[in-house]
């Protein structure tokens, strides 16, 4: 009557105060499950909303602007209007716009443009509507052309310093901007109307007749596709095939796909999904192996507790969702907390990736901080439900009778052993320890391993991103840079920027010091691609040393007229490869290079093309203020050089300066967040280490008490301690690091083809022997900094009552 009673009278309520108690009586575990959810959690929101944030803008955007799959220009002396509107029912199209007429044009420069400031080619397209049934502008501002002598200008590729109602000059016919308009596929650089942009092709093909030969009576013409299957490279080329299948040869002058830019939109955060994925993976391994550890400890120690809650009437089932419940309660401030902790990171993170591609800033999606934690919390109460089951089925009987006794028997013989070695004893009973509990040291040795794994992989991870920002500027590969614009002064009384110094006078400058010992110079433009909408940026060199410092992805530098190079992101849209031709085009002018390496490179969105200036002599180029780089000698004062240099500089109007790698915000914003999830994991494994620790120096308080009245001092009682989990950190340590190395070599190529580039190799091998020397002793440091509180704990243990413990 009585146990009927406990169980059905307050069942619940009874159920309730044990949990309670449970969670307030094992503070320790209790702090171990908050924290290892709370930052398993974070990682997680942190890697889940970046992926979701890197895809939805874009792929939102073209479902409603119904972006085109494909882009395609044709040569309108290869084909006429009439048959480009009948690959509308070619195999795989759906629907299509077009055919509009296109043309390439340079616009002038506005006259606050700094010296020798030179506009890159617009595509500009003739187009009555921007509705369509395929790729409808959005109109950002202003309205749509509607008359001859009005332009409308595409958001991304605007005309520096002109806005809605000004005017600007394009192929020599002065325009208004009536509106910035935004195209999802970048299908055009600006638009007119058809009879204006047929006056513009016009015009263009008079002014080259004498030199290129063209009439400019016939204009290409833009097709715009969406197919019904385009979710690959494979389709889209597919549908390419079926478009071009009837058409004459030569028809296609290029085409552009729509995951291009897709990739490039992505690439804003897709570069931080590899190496945060691994982390949240990591956070998630470790979060169940310590909450195993916690469950399965307190499981272990309650044995008795557990015996007398089922003499109280407390059915199996019961006693199972007391010992879940204790670990989900925790769990759950832990996660709640993690996703407070991680929409806090991603604010500055997403913020300080906008402000490096000039995007809108994403935040994580609600929905994502609903799922994660609750995929966390059921992952919480999978890893318990083993220990709680295993506390469920005990015997009343068989664990009402248990007490503590000393559970030295393990172990025994080889510390007998160890004994005899000219060590202090506290020393050899640590190195005994944790052969008295092998699934205990197992389990602690784990947590340690993915400690050091962690360690090594973000070492790893920060050592490649500063190679990636040192090498990734094939440009800064000088001691000294010398600028033929002098920098002007800050504040409001600067005086406006000088016409550029004469190249010569600088080289005759640069070549009058002593100390040099290679110098070359290098301008830069933006040229017309075939195939791309827009231009492309162009480095053309003179002199000697020119790529000697550059890294190479595949391939080598150029060194013959003819030869280029190009960064990784260029190949990719073009479509071409090292060892073919890329054709460049300056108003009908065009000329043919050999790609002969692919060149590391993270500016100008990895679309530059490298080559001698000789090479591209006949498109008779309009150049940026050239800058020289220059190789001093060894030994040579390079402050003391610069200051030499800019007194010879300065009536010429040119500055020198030391040459300094530049700080990359992207870069920046991924060493920030490695650290902060290192040390999360860090944590997490000290606190496996610390909650095992405790659980073993309870279970050994009568053998410490025993000790301790044989004469062991509190040092001595840490040193046994610090000792027993330093040979566990030393054996994990040698695991996880090699681990470590192989994570980092896969995840750091993953990371480069997220952003359309390809890390070179030299720049992944950065582990050398002395690093992993070092590196070795993060499984001991790890072991050490967990087991350093319960250390002074046992240390602080008063021997009688050790003594008494049972």
């Amino acid at each position: 009557m009585t146990r009927r009673g406990v169980v059905g009278g307050t069942g619940r309520g009874a159920l309730g105060r044990v949990v309670r108690a449970g969670v307030g009586r094992r503070r320790a575990q209790t702090v171990v499950i908050v924290l290892t959810t709370l930052f398993s959690v974070a990682a997680s929101v942190l890697a889940v909303g970046l992926l979701v944030a890197s895809r939805a803008p874009f792929d939102r955007a073209f479902a409603q602007q119904q972006g085109a799959h494909l882009t395609v220009q044709f040569d309108g002396s290869a084909v006429s209007r009439d048959r480009l509107a009948t690959t509308a029912r070619a195999s795989g199209v759906v629907a299509a716009a077009g055919p509009f007429a296109v043309t390439s044009v340079r616009p002038q420069a506005p006259e606050d443009a700094p010296p020798a400031f030179q506009p890159a080619p617009l595509a500009v397209v003739g187009r009555p509507s921007a509705d369509s049934d395929v790729d409808r502008v959005e109109l950002i501002e202003g309205r749509w052309v509607g008359a001859p002598g009005e332009i409308v200008l595409e958001a991304g590729a605007g005309h520096p310093g002109t806005r809605t109602g000004e005017r600007m000059v394009v192929g020599g016919t002065e325009l208004t901007v009536v509106g910035v308009a935004e195209s999802v596929g970048e299908s055009a650089d600006a638009w007119v109307v058809p009879t204006q942009l047929t006056a513009l092709a016009g015009q263009r093909g008079t002014g080259q007749a004498g030199k290129a030969g063209q009439t400019g009576a016939k204009p290409r013409y833009q097709m715009l596709y969406r197919f019904t299957a385009a979710a690959t490279v494979a389709d889209v080329e597919a549908g390419l095939d079926a478009v071009a299948a009837d058409m004459p040869p030569g028809a296609v002058a290029g085409s552009q796909s729509y995951l291009d830019f897709r990739q490039t939109a992505q690439e804003n955060t897709a570069a931080f999904i590899p190496f945060v994925t691994a982390f949240a993976l990591l956070g998630l391994a470790m979060s169940v192996l310590v909450i195993g550890i916690v469950v399965s400890g307190a499981v272990g120690a309650a044995a008795r507790r557990i015996g007398i809650l089922k003499s109280l009437g407390f059915t199996p089932s019961q006693v199972g969702r007391a010992y879940v419940a204790q670990a989900l309660l925790p769990a759950s401030v832990g996660a709640v907390l993690g996703v407070g902790l991680g929409n806090t990171l991603a604010v500055p993170l997403m913020a300080e990736v906008a402000e490096a591609y000039d995007t809108a800033v994403t935040m994580i999606p609600l929905w994502v901080d609903l799922v994660v934690p609750a995929g966390a919390l059921a992952l919480v109460t999978a890893t318990a439900f083993g220990p709680a089951l295993r506390a469920a089925r005990l015997r009343t009987m068989d664990v009402i009778t248990v007490g503590r006794v000393p559970s030295g028997g393990r172990g025994r013989r080889l510390r007998h052993r160890l004994g005899r070695l000219p060590l202090p004893r506290p020393v050899t009973l640590g190195m005994a320890s944790p052969f008295a509990r092998p699934a205990r040291a197992a389990t602690m040795a784990a947590a340690i391993a993915f400690g050091a794994l962690a360690v090594t992989f973000a070492v790893g991870l920060g050592s490649t991103l500063i190679a990636v920002n040192t090498d990734g500027d094939p440009d800064r590969t000088g001691d000294v840079t010398v600028h033929t614009v002098s920098r002007p002064e800050e504040g409001p009384s600067a005086a406006a920027p000088r016409e550029p110094a004469d190249a010569a006078a600088v080289a005759s400058a640069i070549v009058a010091g002593p100390e040099i010992a290679s110098f070359h110079r290098a301008a830069r433009t933006e040229v017309g691609v075939a195939g791309l909408t827009g231009g492309a940026p162009l480095v053309a060199y003179e002199g000697e040393g020119s790529g000697s410092g550059a890294t190479m992805v595949s391939g080598r530098w150029f060194d013959a007229p003819g030869e280029a190079v190009a960064a990784s992101r260029f190949l990719q849209v073009t479509g071409v490869g090292v060892g073919e031709t890329v054709v460049l085009s300056e108003e009908g002018r065009t000329v043919r290079l050999r790609i002969v390496g692919e060149v590391f490179d993270l500016g100008d969105k990895g679309m530059a093309v490298r080559t001698d200036a000789s090479s591209v002599a006949a498109l008779e180029l309009r150049f940026m203020p050239s800058a020289f780089s220059v190789e001093v000698t060894s030994g040579t004062d390079k402050a003391r050089y610069v200051d030499e240099l800019n007194t010879a500089l300065e009536p010429l109007g040119a500055q020198a300066e030391i040459t300094e790698t530049g700080k990359s915000g992207v870069i920046r914003a991924m060493q920030a967040l490695i650290a902060m999830l290192t040390l999360m994991l860090v944590a997490v494994a000290c606190l496996g280490v610390l909650n095992t620790v405790v659980l073993d120096t309870r279970d050994r308080v009568r053998d410490l008490g025993v000790l301790k009245a044989l004469g062991m001092t509190p040092r001595q009682t840490v040193t046994q301690v610090l000792t027993s989990v330093g040979v566990i950190g030393l054996v994990a340590g040698a695991v996880g690091v090699p681990v470590g190395v192989a994570l980092h070599g896969w995840v750091m190529p993953a990371m480069g083809r997220a952003a359309g580039t390809t890390i070179p190799p030299a720049d992944i091998d950065v582990y050398g022997a002395p690093l992993l020397g070092l590196l070795a002793l993060a499984g001991v440091t790890i072991a050490l900094l967990g087991a350093l509180l319960p250390a002074g704990w046992a240390a602080r243990t008063e021997t009688a009552r050790a003594l008494r413990a049972e």
